[in-house]
């Protein structure tokens, strides 16, 4: 099946076993747990099937369960269809449901704890605050009656004591980038309590944050789309979906972009969420004009900086990897003299104050270079820049698995770095200029 989701175009089964198959391949659930539904038009209720392998799931297992009450499909529909029923009822601005026991998710409900989603902004822009629904026996009108009632308040997302999560929205995408998102903050909060001590951001930070619009680029009159312009839109589709495959990136968060000839670039969309992005969504910028009808990313100008100032950088990633984002969020120190590939590719990777990539594009501009190809911005994103898109794809795999190494090692001992007489003999062998 085409990995792409346009919820407008196909059949809430399609949507829910495309959706399932990416939650199962992320390891965010197993085979037997988990379920997703969606409410349709007419009021039917489509959900994932109860036994039923989540991880080779097809169209054809999705269960409808109609308006009047009668079940269509070869399966019992899951067992927690109770609850999914309970939240549609009284929530009727909500059309999608996801359940599932991601590891991170599950930490918080047996310690009986909720993420605080103001770890980045843009998840308590996504998810705001979450909800909390104490233990009922899973499957149980009393566990719907329980989380229906969190729903009532407003939440969409409320995490279930001793067993998991529960995410709503206006469409299963929405819903999806919501689920991954609050995801993401409670593995960065968890990683993060390995390294050091999480920093949230205040209500004010993020307002001020998200007002920080920068103003549009003027859009070209006429647009050309050459074959090697068009080669680079599928090349940054490729890398962004592989990106989101192996967790370093996810929906609501990421962008690429690409020199194309002199200081013009291509860059990813603002709104378009990642898993589905495809060639056309991409953004063409031309002698600083935009491609009419899109939105760049917001990062746009720190992009054009960077090419401005350095020709040998012709590809810019930024992200949010989880264990990276650990050493974001707690401001502690990201050293990568771990294994000599890990300084050799990235050396001194330094930190920036939150909101650095508005505030001070030509700090960061002027920090990065061959040698010094990636920043950290507190409680954001880190930045990872390259000759050539796969070697900056390579980089970032790189500092990701460096930072996964550093927080795995804090439960062994402290970390004891190559050696300053081992670093310069790397410089001599390996740096050029």
């Amino acid at each position: 099946m085409n990995d792409i989701l346009n919820t407008c175009l196909m059949h809430p089964g399609d949507q829910i076993t495309l959706v399932m198959t990416r939650i199962y391949r992320r390891g965010l659930t197993t085979t037997s747990g988990g379920n997703i539904s969606i409410m349709d038009e007419n009021g039917d209720i489509w959900i994932s099937p109860s036994a039923i392998d989540k991880g080779s799931l097809q169209p054809s297992d999705i269960v409808c369960i109609r308006k009047n009450g009668d079940i269509e499909g070869n399966h019992k529909p899951s067992s927690e269809f109770p609850f999914h029923k309970a939240i549609y009822k009284i929530r009727p601005d909500i059309k999608a449901i996801i359940h599932a026991h991601p590891p991170a998710l599950v930490s918080f409900s047996i310690a009986r704890a909720v993420p605080d989603t103001n770890i980045i902004s843009q998840a308590r822009q996504i998810c705001g605050p979450v909800g909390y629904a104490e233990y009922e026996l899973p499957g149980s009108e009393a566990l719907g009656a329980k989380i229906a009632q969190e729903f009532t308040k407003g939440y969409k997302a409320v995490i279930m004591e001793n067993h998991g999560t529960v995410v709503g929205g206006q469409d299963l995408m929405d819903t999806f980038q919501r689920f991954e998102t609050l995801e993401f903050s409670a593995r960065t909060v968890l990683y993060g309590k390995s390294v050091g001590e999480p920093a949230y951001l205040t209500d004010q930070d993020i307002d001020a944050f998200e007002a920080q619009l920068p103003p549009l680029l003027p859009e070209m009159e006429n647009v050309t789309y050459p074959s090697d312009e068009r080669e680079k839109r599928a090349a940054i589709c490729k890398i962004v979906h592989r990106a989101c495959t192996q967790g370093l990136m996810i929906s609501s968060y990421g962008t690429i972009s690409v020199r194309w000839k002199d200081n013009d670039f291509l860059i990813t969309p603002t709104d378009v969420p990642r898993w589905d992005l495809q060639p056309e969504d991409i953004v063409q910028i031309k002698n600083g004009q935009r491609e009419p009808g899109k939105l760049p990313s917001r990062s746009i100008y720190l992009h054009q900086e960077i090419y401005k100032r350095h020709p040998e950088i012709n590809s810019i990633i930024i992200t949010q990897p989880p264990y990276l984002m650990a050493f974001s969020v707690t401001g502690a120190s990201f050293n990568v003299r771990t294994i000599p590939e890990s300084w050799i590719f990235l050396q001194d990777v330094h930190t920036l104050e939150f909101g650095a990539q508005f505030a001070c594009r030509t700090d960061i501009a002027d920090m990065v270079s061959k040698n010094n190809p990636a920043v950290l911005i507190k409680n954001d994103c880190v930045m990872v820049t390259g000759n050539q898109l796969l070697q900056t794809f390579d980089y970032l795999e790189v500092a990701e698995f460096s930072a996964k190494s550093l927080v795995m090692c804090a439960s062994i001992g402290k970390m004891v770095p190559i050696s300053n007489e081992q670093v310069e003999e790397l410089r001599k062998a390996f740096i050029k200029g």
